[in-house]
């Protein structure tokens, strides 16, 4: 079968299948292809400096009228077109996937034949090693350690012959698909259907596992996860209810709310192979002078001896879009002025934002004595920080917000010409400049953009407990934390917005089944620092093995 596999006919071989290529270009050609070609002129022309205007407008009077005639052949080929595309697709089907299934039944056999034959190997070239062993000097060192560096070469080139022969024949198989696979998107004018690629996602993924990368990748994840179960599955046994309900679903979300909006934020500079130290700093500022704006009655706080506040007065509107306002732009200023001296004087994030972090705490502590700013005002609290009754449970009013910056901040990344240049950026700057990327601009970006999301965090934030100037301790380390584990690489440049989502849920869900089952705080401070260890030792350990 593996000669048969390698040397079966292609589907390119096949009398059939040409003819449906050809009767399908014949269609497409002077019809949908002709669309696409006229279309491609007339950007062309639009941007041409060379041409006059009185030019331009002659030839895409032209060209638009061969556009017009083209889609005219396109929308009377366009039945026939799709009945003959599922035609030829169908028929390329029927004869590949059987095949496909045949290699790879022959595939599994030829694999366990393989390792057959590779441990019997083994144990002859050990067998032959030991003896060889035996006839040598036992004082003689050079000769023995020449016997061992042969058999060392042995056992390599041995297991060299195995791997070989199994990714020949998983290749032969793999060919196979492939063949369809490239067959299907011919016949789809350069597109396949939903299934069809996810079929292919899939062969491909089974075609390239590796177990040992998967562990690497996937290790620490494995291990959360069971510990999730066992918590789930001893919970109960110990008394302490069922983590598994609507109510301790719905209490995680809330935890996770105002967190995930650090993470984001920090996302960025870990990105950029920086961090973030002035975050707990930020969302004390941004707490407090929510807090003032939106408590009820006279403030006890006292901003720098200036008097005590009352707000009451204010319509609730007014006062909500203030508070938000203020502590964005205050957050947004902090930030962005660790973000210049770390773009401009190529200062370390490490430096930049642990001054910023001193400074905020020192003013903040200073202006307002550490006292709490009591109480916020009950009607504003329940209107924006309040639930929605679900299943009769309270959904948390404020994971919605965090799902509108996830979404948000996702498009930023992934659509966006600033999210092409974080991550140019943040794999390697010096490249990027070069190909006309401003550095400078880039990483003062993401840190406006950390600013602002760590202003409507805190502003949420004070939604939850009252604030201080110490609201937002450790909060820091939380956040990046959550990136690392989330698979965001301090190396720069790899990782996505799921993965820091992804982490904060990981952290928040941990410490949350670790206080139901009423485990001391320093020891999940312990068991935090192993997993964050432990990221941070396996992300090392891809970034090593890529170099």
């Amino acid at each position: 079968m593996q000669n048969d596999t390698r040397n079966m006919l292609t589907l390119k071989d096949n009398e059939k299948i040409l003819d449906y290529e050809k009767r399908i270009y014949d269609l497409r050609k002077d019809g949908a292809q002709a669309c696409d070609l006229i279309s491609d002129k007339i950007r062309e022309v639009k941007k041409n400096k060379m041409l006059s205007q009185s030019k331009k407008e002659e030839l895409i009077a032209s060209l638009n009228q061969k556009l017009l005639k083209a889609k005219e052949i396109k929308l009377k080929n366009k039945l026939e077109l799709r009945r003959l595309i599922v035609e030829a697709k169908n028929y390329a089907k029927s004869i590949s996937i059987p095949e496909y299934k045949k290699a790879h039944l022959e595939e599994k056999k030829l694999k366990k034949e393989y390792k057959k034959d590779y441990k019997a190997e083994l144990s002859k070239a050990k067998n032959d090693h030991i003896a060889r062993m035996n006839k040598i000097d036992k004082t003689d060192s050079v000769a023995l350690k020449k016997e061992k560096t042969y058999y060392k070469s042995v056992l390599f080139d041995l297991k060299k012959e195995y791997l070989n022969k199994v990714q020949e024949v998983k290749d032969s198989t793999y060919n196979i698909h492939l063949d369809l696979y490239n067959e299907l998107n011919l016949f789809g004018g350069g597109k396949v259907n939903y299934l069809e690629a996810k079929n292919h996602q899939f062969i491909e993924y089974v075609y390239r596992f590796n177990l040992k990368d998967f562990l690497l990748k996937n290790g620490l994840y494995i291990i959360i996860l069971i510990f999730f179960i066992v918590c789930v599955i001893i919970t109960p046994i110990l008394g302490k209810g069922n983590l598994l309900t609507i109510r301790h679903i719905f209490s995680i979300l809330e935890q996770s709310a105002t967190p995930i909006f650090y993470a984001l934020g920090v996302a960025g500079l870990i990105l950029l192979a920086g961090t973030d130290l002035s975050i707990g700093r930020m969302v004390g500022l941004g707490a407090v002078i929510t807090g003032v704006i939106l408590h009820k009655g006279t403030n006890i706080v006292q901003f720098f001896s200036f008097g005590q506040w009352n707000f009451d007065n204010i319509p609730m509107f007014i006062r909500v879009v203030m508070a938000l306002g203020l502590s964005v732009l205050f957050c947004t200023l902090f930030s962005a002025l660790a973000g210049f001296f770390t773009a401009k004087f190529k200062m370390h994030p490490f430096i930049t934002t642990l001054s910023t972090q001193l400074l905020i705490y020192g003013m903040l502590y200073y202006a307002t004595k550490g006292t709490p700013v009591g109480a916020m005002d009950p009607n504003i609290q329940d209107a924006i920080g309040g639930t929605i009754r679900i299943f009769g449970y309270g959904f948390p009013k404020l994971f919605l917000y965090a799902i509108v910056a996830i979404i948000i901040v996702s498009f930023i990344w992934n659509k966006t010409k600033f999210g092409k240049n974080m991550y140019a950026v943040g794999g390697n700057s010096e490249a990027a400049s070069v190909s006309g990327i401003s550095v400078f601009w880039t990483t003062l970006g993401v840190f406006i953009m950390a600013g602002i999301l760590y202003g409507f965090g805190s502003f949420f934030e004070s939604f939850r407990a009252n604030a201080s100037a110490g609201t937002g301790y450790g909060f820091e380390l939380n956040a990046i934390a959550a990136c690392v584990v989330g698979g965001i690489s301090f190396s720069g440049g790899i990782g996505k917005i799921k993965g820091a989502v992804f982490g904060v849920f990981i952290f928040t869900g941990l410490t949350y089944c670790l206080t139901v089952l009423g485990v001391d705080t320093n020891l999940q401070f312990v068991l935090k620092g192993v997993i964050i260890m432990t990221a941070v030792a396996l992300d090392c350990a891809k970034y090593l093995k890529k170099k």
